[in-house]
Order: C-alpha cells, then sequence, then structure tokens
C-alpha cells in the first residue's frame, strides 16, 4: 500500500501526524496543501494500472420472468377474479378459535421473535455502515508521571527528575468518498436490512399456515372419529345378528368370526383417531410456543365451507411483488450488486482528512496557557500498487456470490410459478373428484334406502341393512378426506399467493411479469 501525507508545503509526515505550534500553523499554505493533494492525486491515478479490475465482471443475468408461461398448463381450470389475501386470510374460514390461536402464536412463537432479532441485527449494521460516511471526533485526556533518566537525551532540568506530562484534545477525522466505497457498502447494508425485513414477514405467513393447516387435520380427525364410532356401533350390530343367525342355523361359525374379525378393526380406527388428536393438540401447542397441556384446551374446530378456486386478476403482473421470498431474494441481490461497487472502489485511491485541537504540557501550571495550545491537520491518499492479486480475488468472491444470488433468484421465480400453477392444478382436479364422489356418496346412500324398504316389507333381512350402511360410511369417510384437501388446497393457494405480505419496499427494482394465467391479462 503506497502512501503519502501532507502536512505542510516543505514536509510529508504520515500519521499519527506531528504536534504544530502556533507558528508552524501560520506557516502553512491551504492553496499548498490542495496543489499537493491533487499532484498526489494524479501521482496515485498513474500507479493504478498496477493493480487492476480489468476483466472480471458478474455473469449471471436476472430472469425477466417472460419465458415463464403457463396459459397451456392451465387451460382447463376455471377460476373467477378474487382479491389478493388479507393479512388475516384465515378469518374468511369462520371460526374464532383458529383466529385466537393465529393471534397467538403470532404473539408467542420463538421463530417469529428470532426473525424480528434478525431484523434488529440487519438495522444495526446498517447503521454501523452509515457511521463511515461521517467525520468521526474523539476526546482524550493523557496524564503521565514520569522519572526522566539523567544519563539519556533528556535536557535539564527534567534529567534525573519526576514531572508529569499531559495531554488534552479533540481529534477529528473523515474518510472522503470520492470513489463511493463507503456509499456503496452502506446500499449493500440497507439491502441485508430490506432482505430481513421481508424473512420476517415469509415467517409470519409460515406460522399462520402451520397453524391453520393443523387445525384443518385436528377437524378432520374429529370427523374420522366421529364416523369410527358409528361403524364400531354398526359392526356391533351385525356380530348379534350373526349370533342370532347361527343360533338359529342360519349361518355358519365361519360367518360368526369374520363379522367378529371386523370389530378389532373398527376400534383400531378409533384408537389411530384418538392418536391423531393427541399428536394434533401437541403440535399445536408446539406452535403457539407453549407447551402440550396448552393443546388439552382445545375445543372441536368449527370450519365454515371453502371458497371456490379464485386467483386475483391481476396476478401474472403482481404475483412477484407479492411472494415474500422472491422479494427477500431480489434484496439479496441488489446488495452483492452494491458489494461488488464497493469491491471496485477498493482499486483506487483513498483519500482521509484529520485534525486535532487540543492542549500539551509537562506539568500542571501551564496546561492551560496559550503555548501550550496543539494544532494540526493531515490528509493521507493511499493506493495499493502491489498486493499479491488480493484486491481481485476479493473482487472476484464478490462477482461469484452475485451469480449466486442471481441464479438462486432466478430460482425462486421458478419455484413460485410451479407453485401457483400446481395449487390450481390440483384443484382442478380436486373440483372432478368431488364430483364423482358425491355421485358415488349419493349411489351408497340409494342402495340404503333400498335396502331399508326391503327389510321393512319383509324381502330382505337386516344384514343387508347394515351393510349397506357400512358402505355410505365408506363414502362419507372418503368425502371427509377430500373436504380436508379443498381446505388445505385452499390454505396452500394463498400461501403461493404471498399470504398477506402486499407491500415491497417501493425502492425496490420492479418485478417483472412472469406467466399468463386466468383472471389477468399477460
Amino acid at each position: 500500500m503506497l502512501c503519502l501525507s501532507s502536512l505542510s508545503s516543505a514536509r510529508l509526515l504520515p500519521l499519527p501526524m506531528r504536534p504544530l505550534r502556533m507558528s508552524s500553523l501560520r506557516s502553512l499554505s491551504l492553496r499548498s496543501l490542495s496543489l499537493h493533494a491533487l499532484l498526489a492525486l494524479a501521482a496515485l491515478c498513474g500507479l493504478s494500472a498496477c493493480v487492476s479490475s480489468k476483466g472480471l465482471a458478474p455473469l449471471a443475468t436476472i430472469d425477466d420472468g417472460h419465458g415463464l408461461t403457463a396459459a397451456a398448463a392451465v387451460r382447463g381450470v376455471v377460476v373467477t377474479p378474487a382479491a389478493w389475501p388479507a393479512q388475516q386470510w384465515w378469518r374468511r374460514y369462520g371460526d374464532p378459535q383458529l383466529d385466537s390461536l393465529v393471534d397467538e402464536a403470532l404473539a408467542g412463537n420463538p421463530t417469529i421473535r428470532i426473525a424480528e432479532a434478525r431484523t434488529r441485527q440487519a438495522a444495526a449494521v446498517t447503521a454501523s455502515s452509515e457511521t463511515a460516511l461521517m467525520p468521526q471526533a474523539g476526546a482524550a485526556l493523557k496524564n503521565n508521571r514520569q522519572h526522566y533518566s539523567a544519563n539519556s537525551t533528556t535536557p535539564k532540568p527534567l534529567a534525573g527528575n519526576w514531572a508529569w506530562a499531559n495531554d488534552v484534545g479533540l481529534n477529528f477525522s473523515y474518510e472522503v468518498d470520492f470513489w463511493g466505497k463507503n456509499a456503496a457498502a452502506l446500499a449493500a447494508a440497507v439491502g441485508r436490512q430490506k432482505a430481513s425485513e421481508v424473512e420476517h414477514q415469509a415467517a409470519r405467513i409460515m406460522l399462520e399456515v402451520g397453524v391453520a393447516q393443523t387445525y384443518l387435520k385436528l377437524a378432520q380427525a374429529y370427523a374420522q372419529l366421529d364416523l369410527a364410532d358409528i361403524s364400531l356401533d354398526q359392526r356391533r350390530q351385525i356380530v348379534k345378528l350373526t349370533q342370532q343367525r347361527v343360533a338359529a342355523h342360519l349361518d355358519s361359525e365361519l360367518d360368526l368370526k369374520q363379522a367378529e374379525l371386523a370389530l378389532p378393526l373398527a376400534q383400531a380406527q378409533i384408537v389411530a383417531a384418538r392418536e391423531s388428536l393427541s399428536l394434533l393438540r401437541a403440535q399445536l401447542a408446539a406452535l403457539l410456543g407453549a407447551g402440550p397441556d396448552r393443546g388439552e384446551r382445545l375445543t372441536r374446530p368449527q370450519l365454515h365451507a371453502t371458497p371456490g378456486v379464485a386467483v386475483p386478476a391481476t396476478l401474472p403482473s403482481e404475483l412477484l411483488a407479492r411472494r415474500p421470498d422472491v422479494v427477500a431474494q431480489r434484496w439479496r441481490v441488489e446488495a452483492l450488486r452494491s458489494e461488488i461497487d464497493a469491491a471496485k472502489a477498493q482499486f483506487y485511491p483513498s483519500i482521509n482528512l484529520n485534525a486535532i485541537v487540543g492542549m500539551q504540557s509537562l506539568g500542571f501550571d501551564t496546561l492551560l496557557d496559550g503555548s501550550s495550545r496543539l494544532l494540526g491537520a493531515a490528509s493521507a491518499l493511499s493506493l495499493p500498487v502491489f498486493d499479491g492479486g488480493r484486491l481481485r480475488a476479493n473482487l472476484m468472491l464478490r462477482d461469484a456470490d452475485y451469480d449466486v444470488a442471481v441464479e438462486q433468484y432466478n430460482q425462486t421465480l421458478v419455484e413460485a410459478m410451479h407453485d401457483v400453477v400446481s395449487q390450481l392444478l390440483s384443484l382442478q382436479w380436486l373440483q372432478q373428484r368431488r364430483s364423482l364422489q358425491q355421485q358415488a356418496l349419493s349411489t351408497a346412500r340409494q342402495a340404503q334406502q333400498l335396502a331399508l324398504k326391503r327389510y321393512r316389507s319383509g324381502l330382505g333381512n337386516y344384514l343387508q341393512v347394515l351393510s349397506t350402511d357400512i358402505a355410505v360410511l365408506e363414502q362419507q369417510r372418503t368425502q371427509i378426506d377430500l373436504d380436508t384437501r379443498a381446505y388445505d388446497l385452499d390454505i396452500a393457494l394463498v400461501r403461493a399467493l404471498g399470504g398477506g405480505y402486499q407491500l415491497p419496499p417501493p425502492s425496490l427494482p420492479s418485478s417483472p411479469s412472469a406467466t399468463a394465467l386466468p383472471g389477468g391479462q399477460p
């Protein structure tokens, strides 16, 4: 590192600078100082060819999203225009207990507090980076009592005696950000802070989705338990009737054993449903940031019907600005772009200005005398000439980091569009499955009614009625699974659309339109 410091027109001194008395200060020429600084700067720029960033540049390109078309993939999906998910999107399910659980989770889950702490960390780094653009000042007070050698260079009367050495002063320093190095570092810190803020919102959304999906599974477990209880009662009736038929020599012992075999199977379904209830209560308690006992106070969910398939009319053009993972990754790209600028600025001269004002004396009696005043000013310019490739390696690393972040952003775009399209496609096929399942359930109920009529008219036996009842229960069990799937896909679509995150920072470069989907223009 080549360093030139200018104190006067006649002398160059390194920092820390040599104290100047008033007589020396009066001879200091500001014009001469400026002239020497400019000449030194020109000389340093001439040496800049020794360490060059020539040939180094990022290779990755940010995807504009125009290639991520999906119109053909979702051509058969029938959707209706809708608003973007509200910040409290889960309230549309109309379950007050779910509303309170989500609020409790957002207030008590450690994941959210961790995200908040990381945001504060990033804000502190930004504040620290901002100080590099500001002048620095510090005060110092030094008192030193020393015995001076009688056989050294110290003259009389100090030689061989004790004396106090006192220094009181203010030091000022300022780095002129001529090439924008510190400004670029600050911009990088701001980008990382913005990414951290968006990640905080992403953590909130994932927690909201986690609570809603677990609560949905709890509702499913309750419904399955109800069916399992009904199924067990029906199996017991079948066993009782079969025993009567065996006693009347109408059925064999084999028929009885087959009927009895269904009892433990039905009881196993009840045990499995109760296990699910216990595990899901404990899981919800953990999401709330509480102990397992919190889950034991939960009551049965009361969810309302799910809405139909609907996406916002502005989906193609605004999705990428409403997904927190996409926005956060874009901020990382911008931060690394600024780090490249800061790395490039290190190839150019740095300019530092320093000054000192204070009092200096031997002993206390003359410390406040005018002749003890200490004044000084200095400017320093430095430029790397030979560094063994350190700066080029650092810039290469920043370029590579930027390339990684850009490709991660491009991958995030692909995953975001795939996420939305996947939910739409699944909802499309689910509609068909639910339609067919309703037909199957309707047919099973018709068979149940026919068997009941035959039994009442004496043309059939009650075993046939119970058999049709079991068939209806099986279809109802499948119906519960499909209804749960509808809720689950609805929640997943909310997550894919970015949840309640709707306001990305306005200074972020606008995200491009990514695809053409029903409900919006490409």
